[in-house]
C-alpha cells in the first residue's frame, strides 16, 4: 500500500514549485519507487527535492542515503542542490556506481583477499596486461579482447559463466581466466571489478550485507535507463526488506545499448521489486506542444516500454516542418539558409543533429562558405580528425614529395618497422643530397639489409602504385588506392572494431568529398587548396568570436536542449541503419525520440532523396520513422515531393476521386505564419485535400486544409 502523504499547512518552501506529479514522487516512501521523468519534467529537480524531503520531514539521518549516479559531474550537481535545499543533505553519500564499488570493496578487501591499495586499470592498462600474457599478438587484438572482457563483466559474468552471448570465438574464456587471474595476482582491479566484486562481497558474505544494508536505508538511483545486467544486480544486493528504493529514468530515452545499458532494466522494475509504484512525470517544461505530438507520435510505436505522454502548459508553437530536399548538399544549404534568413533564433541556440560524425562534413563546408560560425560538439572539426590527417598527409606527399611532415606521418602507419633510426638516415639523405624524401627513402634502402629494406621498399612500391592511380577518373578513385595500399582502411577500421569509433565512416566521407574532383595533379591540388582555404577560415571565424551554431550527434545530445534544432539525415539505411535485430531498431526509434525532444520552440527534420555513399550517388527512401508521423503533425518544405517516394510515408496514396478541389491549382491563399503564396499542386488522399503551396518569399510548403489555418483569398486563375 502507498504511504504517499500530502503536505500539511507547514509542509516546506521547496514543495510549492512542483506540479502534483512531482509533488507525488517526493512525498511517496514505503513500497519500492519508479519515477518515469519523460524528457524536460524536472527530473533532477524532483530528486533533490526528495532527498531534502527525506532529510528535513521524514527524520532520515544524511549519511543512511546512498544515491546513485552515472557521473561525478551529476553527482556533485545533485549534492549542490539538495544542499541548497537542506544544510544536512551536504552529507548524503552520493556516488557514481564506481566510485561506490571502489569504496565498498577498499573497506572489505581482506574478505576479497585483495590489498586495500589496489589501482584501477583503464583499457590501455587492460591491453598492457594482456600483452604481458600474450606477446605475439598484436595490440588490436589484445585491445579486442579487453573490450571483451569489459563487455562480460558489464553483464555480470566471470571467465566460467555463459559467455556465448558476449563471443563465440572458442578462445574467449581461455584468455578471460587468463587475464583475471594475473589482475587478481598483481592485486588490481579494472573498471568492471569495480561492479563484480562488490556484487559477490553482499551475495556471498550475509553479514557485510546486513551491515550496509543497516547503514543505507535509502537507495536512490538516477538515470536507471542506462544501467547494466550488472549494475541492476548490486541494485538487487543493496535492497533490503527495509530499505526504501527509489529509480529514477525514462525507458524512452534508453540509448546506451553498445556501451552494454540494459532497457529491460527500468521496463521490468515493477516486475523485479513487488509492490512498486509508479509515478509518471509527464508534464513538460522545454518543448511546445507540437513538438511533443510529433515525438510522442513516433515513440508510441515501441513495445518495450511502459508508456506515457507528454504534455506542456506551451500549447502553441511553430509546427515542425519536414523538409524533403533532391541531395546532401542541399541539405546543408537548407540548413545554411534557415540560419542565414531566420534570424530570430539565435545561433547559439541552434542545434544540427546528425546520426554519425561523418555527416558534418558538409555542413562544415557550407557554413565556412557562408561564414557563419559553428562548433563541433564531441568530436573534432571534420579535417582535423586522426584519420583524415592520415589520409589527406597521403595526398599532400603524393603533391609534394619534399613535404617532411607529410612523409614522417604515413611512412610508418599503420606501423612497417620503420622507426626513429630509419627516419633519420632518410631524413639525412634528403637534407645532403637536396632530394625529396621518396628518393631519399629509396637511396636508403640500398644500404640496408634484410628486414629494413623489405619494410622501406613496401613503403616505395605504396607510393608508386598511388602515382600510377593518377591521371583519369575522379580523385575518389586515387583516394580509394591510398586507404587501401596504405593499410589506413584497414588499420582504421580496426579501430572502430576495437572502441566503436566512426572512422571508417570518415573515411568514407572524405572519398565523398574527393568525388567533386578530377583524379589528376590538377585535381589533387585544387582538392587540397580547398582544405587550406576551410582552415584559414575556420580560423579567422574563431577569432571572431562569434555566436555559434552547434554540430553535434543524436547521441551526445542527450541532457541538452536549443530553442531551434534541425535533424538531418533522415533516411532508411542512415538513420535508422539497417537493423534485422528488433531490439536495436526500437533504440533507434528511442534515439529519434531525444533528438527530437532537445527542440524547445523550432524543429526542422530533414530527408534526401539522394545521397553519396563511398564517393557514389545513391537513391534513399525516407526514413521509416518519418512514415510513423500523421503528415498533419507536420508542414512541407523543400525542393523535392515527397509523395513520389517509394516507401514514403504517402507512397500508394489515392489521388483519385471525383470530388472537387478546394484548393486548385493556381489558388492565391494566406497562412499566418507562412505570409501570401499560391497553390501549384493539388490532390486529394482518401477524404483530405493536400495541396503543395510556393509563398511569395520562396518558401514551398505543404498543408491540410481541413487541418490548418490556410485561408483563401483568391479565385482559380
Amino acid at each position: 500500500m502507498s504511504r504517499t502523504q500530502h503536505p500539511s499547512r507547514d509542509f516546506p518552501e521547496y514543495l510549492e514549485f512542483l506540479n502534483s506529479q512531482q509533488r507525488n514522487a517526493v512525498l511517496h516512501h514505503g513500497a519500492p519507487l519508479l519515477i518515469l521523468a519523460g524528457a524536460g519534467s524536472g527530473k533532477t529537480r524532483v530528486i533533490t527535492v526528495k532527498i531534502a524531503y527525506l532529510i528535513d520531514r521524514l527524520g532520515f539521518d544524511s549519511s543512511s542515503i546512498l544515491a546513485v549516479t552515472f557521473t561525478n559531474k551529476a553527482a556533485r550537481e545533485m549534492r549542490g542542490r539538495a544542499a541548497a535545499l537542506t544544510p544536512g543533505a551536504a552529507n548524503v553519500f552520493i556516488r557514481t556506481f564506481h566510485s561506490f564499488g571502489a569504496w565498498l570493496v577498499r573497506r572489505n578487501a581482506a574478505l576479497l583477499d585483495l590489498p586495500s591499495g589496489f589501482t584501477i586499470y583503464d583499457e590501455d592498462d587492460q591491453v598492457s596486461l594482456l600483452r604481458t600474457l600474450y606477446p605475439e599478438h598484436q595490440r588490436g587484438a589484445l585491445a579486442r579482447w579487453a573490450k571483451l572482457i569489459s563487455r562480460a563483466k558489464d553483464y555480470g559474468l566471470r571467465a566460467d559463466g555463459d559467455l556465448l552471448q558476449i563471443s563465440r570465438d572458442p578462445e574467449f574464456r581461455t584468455v578471460y581466466a587468463a587475464y583475471q587471474s594475473r589482475l587478481r595476482e598483481i592485486g588490481n582491479l579494472d573498471f568492471g571489478d569495480l561492479i563484480l566484486y562488490p556484487i559477490e562481497l553482499l551475495r556471498d558474505h550475509p553479514e557485510v550485507r546486513r551491515r550496509i544494508q543497516a547503514r543505507f536505508r535509502v537507495v536512490l538511483v538516477d538515470e536507471y535507463q542506462d544501467s547494466n545486467v550488472a549494475q541492476y544486480e548490486l541494485l538487487r544486493q543493496l535492497a533490503g526488506e527495509g530499505t526504501y528504493l527509489c529509480v529514477v529514468g525514462d525507458d524512452d530515452q534508453s540509448i546506451y545499448r553498445f556501451r552494454g545499458a540494459e532497457v529491460r532494466n527500468i521496463v521490468t522494475f515493477p516486475e523485479r521489486f513487488p509492490g512498486t509504484e509508479v509515478v509518471r512525470l509527464e508534464q513538460n517544461y522545454r518543448s511546445t506542444q507540437p513538438i511533443l505530438s510529433l515525438a510522442g507520435a513516433v515513440v508510441d510505436n515501441n513495445s518495450d516500454r511502459l508508456g506515457k505522454t507528454l504534455w506542456t502548459e506551451r500549447e502553441t508553437g511553430p509546427t515542425p516542418v519536414l523538409a524533403v530536399l533532391s541531395d546532401q548538399d542541399a541539405e546543408a544549404e537548407f540548413c545554411a539558409r534557415v540560419l542565414r534568413e531566420r534570424s530570430e533564433v539565435a545561433l547559439g541556440e541552434t542545434a544540427i543533429l546528425y546520426r554519425t560524425n561523418a555527416q558534418s562534413r558538409l555542413f562544415e563546408t557550407a557554413f565556412l562558405r557562408d561564414r557563419i560560425p559553428y562548433r563541433v560538439i564531441g568530436s573534432v572539426r571534420f579535417y582535423d580528425r586522426e584519420e583524415i590527417k592520415d589520409a589527406v598527409a597521403f595526398l599532400k606527399f603524393m603533391a609534394n614529395p619534399r613535404d617532411e611532415v607529410a612523409f614522417r606521418r604515413i611512412v610508418n602507419k599503420p606501423s612497417r618497422g620503420i622507426g626513429p633510426a630509419k627516419l633519420a638516415l632518410i631524413a639525412a639523405v634528403a637534407a645532403e643530397q637536396g632530394v625529396p624524401f621518396d628518393r631519399a627513402a629509396a637511396e636508403t634502402a640500398k644500404a640496408q639489409r634484410g628486414k629494413a629494406r623489405g619494410a622501406l621498399e613496401s613503403f616505395l612500391d605504396i607510393l608508386a602504385a598511388v602515382r600510377r592511380s593518377l591521371g583519369a577518373g575522379k580523385l575518389t578513385e586515387v583516394l580509394e588506392c591510398v586507404l587501401e595500399r596504405s593499410g589506413l582502411a584497414a588499420y582504421h577500421g580496426e579501430q572502430d572494431e576495437i572502441a566503436g569509433s566512426q572512422k571508417r565512416e570518415n573515411l568514407e566521407e572524405l572519398l565523398n568529398a574527393a568525388s567533386l574532383y578530377a583524379g589528376t595533379e590538377a585535381g589533387l591540388l585544387e582538392f587540397l587548396e580547398m582544405l587550406e582555404l576551410d582552415a584559414e577560415r575556420q580560423a579567422q571565424l574563431a577569432e571572431d568570436g562569434a555566436e555559434a551554431v552547434t554540430l553535434i550527434t543524436m547521441h551526445n545530445t542527450k541532457g541538452l536542449e536549443f530553442d531551434r534544432v534541425i535533424v538531418t539525415g533522415l533516411e532508411d539505411g542512415l538513420f535508422p541503419r539497417e537493423q534485422d535485430d528488433p531490439a536495436e531498431l526500437e533504440e533507434e526509434r528511442r534515439l529519434f525520440y531525444v533528438a527530437l525532444t532537445r527542440a524547445r520552440t523550432e524543429l526542422y527534420l530533414t530527408t534526401c532523396r539522394y545521397r553519396q555513399v563511398h564517393g557514389r550517388t545513391l537513391e534513399c527512401a525516407p526514413s521509416r520513422f518519418l512514415q510513423e508521423i500523421p503528415e498533419t503533425l507536420f508542414t512541407f518544405e523543400g525542393e523535392a515531393d515527397y509523395t513520389g517516394y517509394q516507401g514514403g510515408a504517402h507512397a500508394g496514396a489515392s489521388r483519385g476521386g471525383g470530388e472537387a478541389l478546394e484548393f486548385a491549382p493556381g489558388t492565391s491563399v494566406y497562412h499566418d505564419e507562412y505570409g501570401a503564396g499560391m497553390v501549384y499542386k493539388a490532390w486529394r488522399d482518401g477524404r483530405n485535400e493536400i495541396v503543395m503551396v510556393r509563398f511569395d518569399t520562396g518558401r514551398v510548403a505543404r498543408f491540410l486544409p481541413r487541418y490548418s489555418a490556410l485561408e483563401r483569398i483568391g479565385a482559380e486563375q
